[in-house]
């Protein structure tokens, strides 16, 4: 099996795994005690928080190690506002933020203002600052998209965010690995199991003159900003695992990134209709993402799983919630057959050579299983039993009931059948619809005429161009 999904979760480095079993000997003890074993688990927790610092480019005393990334986002952006609260409640994020910042913003109870991207995944950073207002408590922006790996402007951002006197949280888990993220940022938080350190182990940091206010009952651990006994053991291994990570990431990122390029220009070549998306410069080495027309995501990554591939995917074709994936809905590509390739450290070329040759095969396989694109099931507006409401443009095409690839694939089934110029509205109450059909529209050449109310779910009209 090919592990191809780091982004999720990287495997154990060989540093952490050393690292952690002689930290189970020596770290179990209660590293506030006095006595022996206590002062020997203080030593290892104050040593690790220094070798994490000096990865991440901070103070010690500005590091605390939380239970997860997760409680490290949601504890900055819980902290940092209540620490801002006289400023005011509102708080501006990308729109391609991870959910745990999205939910960490939205659960505090006042405005969420949300800066738009474009097709890449990329804030602007004017936009960012303009998106700043004097009652803004706090920023965030991740310092690169964990879906398609694109490179955020952070030290453009916290540069305006210093000059209007807002703290910026970065989310760092899917960088840190590959390097400390620059600018004048106030808080950041990050995730071991994204750089080879165990799970249950994030990274907290607010920089000296931040103002912070802890939101969960007072604990004098950690500065009082997470709670609870220390898994320390995992935090020393973390911490090693991050040093050893950053002393081989300059060779690792410019192999991988490499090999990255190599899928990013075969795949549409040996695949057709696939849209590959992010930046295809400012982003991270090891991860590229592509989305294919007509092909269902859960199956898609089932069939590679069977051949011997673990990817992940963002399209709503995989979630249990049937929505499209927010980050790609920002960046209006499509959002269907969505793959994710992230690359462990260590990955040879003769593994992405077997990937481009099995790839196709698969996609092929699920494509010929939801019939694409010959056929379809489509009635004219006001004609026969069955058929939709009047006052419906062209050919309909009802998709109602159906989800993610299934109203593309009939919408393309019956473009053939209406003349140059000709309409065809695809009735849809599927989400991804409003994201897949425009993006469809743009890779096959027609014209998206846009979308309206209808009965039931909506009406997309599209014009036929050739």
């Amino acid at each position: 099996m090919s592990y191809f999904d780091t982004a999720s979760a990287a495997p154990l480095h060989p540093v952490a795994r050393q690292a952690l079993l002689a930290a189970l000997d020596e770290g179990w003890a209660d590293p506030g005690r006095l006595y022996r074993e206590g002062r020997q688990a203080r030593l290892l927790l104050d040593a690790a928080r220094e070798t994490a610092a000096e990865a991440v480019g901070c103070r010690p005393d500005e590091l605390v190690f939380t239970p997860s990334g997760t409680r490290a986002l949601h504890a900055g952006v819980a902290g940092a506002a209540a620490g801002r609260r006289r400023a005011g409640r509102r708080v501006v994020v990308s729109a391609v933020e991870h959910s745990a910042v999205l939910h960490a913003a939205e659960a505090l109870g006042g405005e969420v203002a949300t800066v738009g991207v474009d097709r890449t995944g990329r804030v602007d950073a004017a936009d960012f600052a303009s998106a700043l207002t004097a009652d803004t408590a706090l920023a965030a922006l991740q310092s690169a998209n964990h879906e398609v790996g694109t490179l955020q402007p952070v030290a453009e951002v916290a540069e305006a965010c210093r000059a209007a006197g807002v703290p910026l949280l970065v989310d760092a888990a899917q960088s840190l690995a590959w390097g400390p993220v620059e600018g004048a940022w106030s808080l950041l938080a990050a995730s071991a199991h994204k750089w080879g350190g165990p799970p249950g182990v994030g990274l907290l940091v607010v920089r000296k003159g931040t103002r912070y206010a802890a939101q969960e009952p007072e604990d004098e651990r950690e500065s009082g900003r997470a709670p609870g006994f220390p898994n320390l053991p995992a935090v020393v291994a973390a911490a090693a695992s991050l040093r050893a990570v950053h002393a081989e990431a300059a060779a690792e990122a410019a192999r991988l990134s490499a090999l990255v390029d190599r899928i990013r220009a075969r795949v549409p070549e040996v695949v057709p209709d696939v849209e590959v998306v992010g930046h295809e410069r400012l982003r991270l080495p090891h991860l590229v993402t592509f989305s294919c027309l007509y092909v269902d995501g859960e199956a898609l990554l089932t069939g590679l799983d069977r051949v011997g591939f673990a990817v992940s995917s963002g399209s709503s074709c995989t979630s249990s919630t049937l929505t499209p994936s927010h980050v790609l809905k920002a960046m209006g590509v499509l959002s269907e057959g969505n793959v994710r390739v992230s690359l462990p450290r260590g990955t040879q070329e003769a593994e992405v050579e077997r990937f481009l040759q099995v790839l196709p095969p698969v996609v092929a396989e699920v494509r010929a299983q939801l019939g694409a694109p010959a056929g379809g099931t489509a009635v004219a507006a006001g004609g026969g039993a069955g058929a939709p409401d009047e006052g419906l443009e062209g050919l309909v095409v009802d998709s109602l009931g159906k989800r993610c690839p299934i109203p593309v694939i009939e919408l393309a089934k019956v473009i053939g059948e209406v003349p140059v110029g000709g309409l065809v509205t695809v009735l849809s109450d599927d989400e991804a619809a409003r994201l897949d059909i425009p993006a469809w529209c743009g890779m096959r050449g027609q014209e998206y005429v846009g979308e309206r109310a209808a009965p039931v779910g909506r009406a997309y009209v599209v014009r036929r161009q050739a």
